[in-house]
């Protein structure tokens, strides 16, 4: 089942996001199995984060390989945790 996650991540800024992603990319193998739409926005706070992903244990997985390399740039998480929802339905323009 399709997992749909929003999160809002005060303080970071649109360079942070850019150094983790481009470290992300780097690694070794498919970091972003199973995400299916990505967006981030940003807000006057920070950053607001929208993914789809194909399933919760993709979204895990990203997750588990994503955190260390945050922590290494120093970028742990502050305020709430990710809201988390099964998705009912959901479709893209043109496919």
């Amino acid at each position: 089942m399709a997992i749909f996650m929003h999160a809002s991540l005060p303080g970071v800024t649109t360079a942070q996001y850019d150094a983790l992603n481009a470290e992300l990319q780097a690694l070794p193998g498919d970091t972003y199995a199973g995400c299916l739409t990505h967006v981030c926005v940003p807000s006057a706070s920070g950053l607001e984060v929208f993914d789809l992903w194909e399933s919760q244990q993709a979204m895990d997985d990203f997750f588990a390989r994503m955190m260390p390399v945050a922590e290494r740039q120093n970028m742990t998480p502050s305020g709430e945790p990710p809201t988390v929802s099964e998705v009912h339905h959901h479709w893209m323009a043109g496919g």
